[in-house]
């Protein structure tokens, strides 16, 4: 059986993930293009069935599943009872099943959570042995090898949802997709075509230059949806009630999550990019902490950080000695499109103030 430290050039880490073959930038151009694949081993598919699964599902999390239209793609996420991420699901509905796409390091954790709340619905959850690949370009339109399951990501945008950013500014998105493929066709795929495969560094160029959050990158146990503007295209705003949504109604209602999402474009002539987790600093104070980094092809070395949200936008930032500037993604004001003019109840405080106190007598 082929591996993928077999092809030609291949750099691949000890979880199996392929991070490039020696030409990354040009990696990178075909994949966008539509004319390379990247394998993605740390990505699980989970499967649904049963005549409850949009039902059920929609009543646990985030998004509006209930009328899912089969082959439409949508995504949410599981929250605690404050708010927090727990997992994030990229989901593709046939008519007759769910399939789920869950990063593999929390998918245990997913299933196991699921399984907990599945009550008296009538589904079954299973993991499937399938191979994920990531698509972009005209091979996202047209697969070049034949996929169990495919989801298109909705990225940046899907109805109900709120953007966080300010008037006007919007991600430049390559659109992707990730792809289900037995393991049969992999490996058949592998043999013939192994040219065109490509390193996980040209799909992680796509993501972090479209701010596009990921759980195992971007989520620490204190992160809410706002604060990565991930209201975009994993909550609905208009749908009942699921776990979490009183802090998400609060957050839109009046604004100001703790923290906010930013694209730093780092100092070229450092040799190394920062790890997960290394310090933002603005003078002498970490004002944030770095969760994904990249060198990008076209735009330079790239990272996205989680950094307080009152920052001032124009802050000169070091990143292990290295300067870093801003470009915003979640507006310092903590406002989203979505934020009522004025705050909900306040002609019934109105109201309250010109009450006046009974004499008594």
């Amino acid at each position: 059986m082929m591996q993928l430290d077999e092809l030609t050039g291949a750099v691949v880490d000890s979880d199996g993930i392929m991070w490039h073959r020696g030409r990354p930038a040009q990696e990178y151009r075909e994949f966008v293009a539509g004319r390379a694949l990247v394998p993605l081993p740390d990505w699980q598919l989970l499967t649904i069935c049963g005549p409850d699964r949009l039902t059920w599902l929609h009543a646990l999390s985030s998004q509006h599943l209930s009328n899912l239209v089969p082959g439409q793609s949508s995504e949410t996420l599981l929250l605690s009872p404050n708010g927090h991420i727990t997992a994030a699901l990229a989901l593709v509905d046939d008519g007759e099943q769910l399939s789920v796409f869950v990063e593999r390091a929390i998918a245990p954790e997913v299933v196991n959570h699921l399984e907990k709340m599945r009550f008296a619905a009538r589904i079954t959850i299973s993991a499937s042995n399938d191979h994920v690949i990531a698509l972009a370009g005209s091979g996202r339109d047209n697969p070049p090898i034949d996929p169990q399951a495919i989801w298109v990501d909705p990225w940046p945008h899907l109805p109900g949802g709120a953007r966080y950013t300010p008037a006007g500014v919007e991600p430049a998105a390559t659109h992707i997709a990730l792809a289900a493929v037995s393991p049969a066709h992999w490996q058949e795929y592998l043999g013939a075509h192994g040219e065109t495969i490509v390193g996980a560094l040209a799909f992680e160029a796509v993501r972090i230059a479209a701010w596009r959050p990921r759980y195992t990158r971007e989520v620490d146990e204190r992160t809410i949806p706002p604060e990565l503007d991930w209201l975009r295209t994993a909550v609905h705003l208009d749908k009942g009630c699921y776990c979490g949504q009183e802090t998400i109604a609060r957050v839109v209602n009046l604004g100001k999550p703790p923290r906010r999402l930013v694209l730093l474009h780092l100092d070229g002539s450092a040799e190394h990019l920062p790890e997960h987790g290394a310090q933002v600093m603005w003078k002498t104070r970490q004002v944030g902490t770095i969760t994904s980094a990249v060198r990008h092809p076209e735009l330079g070395p790239i990272a996205l950080a989680l950094v307080k949200r009152n920052l001032p936008a124009d802050a000169p930032l070091l990143v292990d000695e290295v300067a870093a500037a801003q470009e915003i993604i979640v507006n310092p004001s903590g406002e989203s499109d979505a934020r009522p003019a004025s705050r909900p109840g306040a002609e019934l405080r109105g109201v309250r103030r010109g009450l006046q106190r009974p004499t008594m007598r």
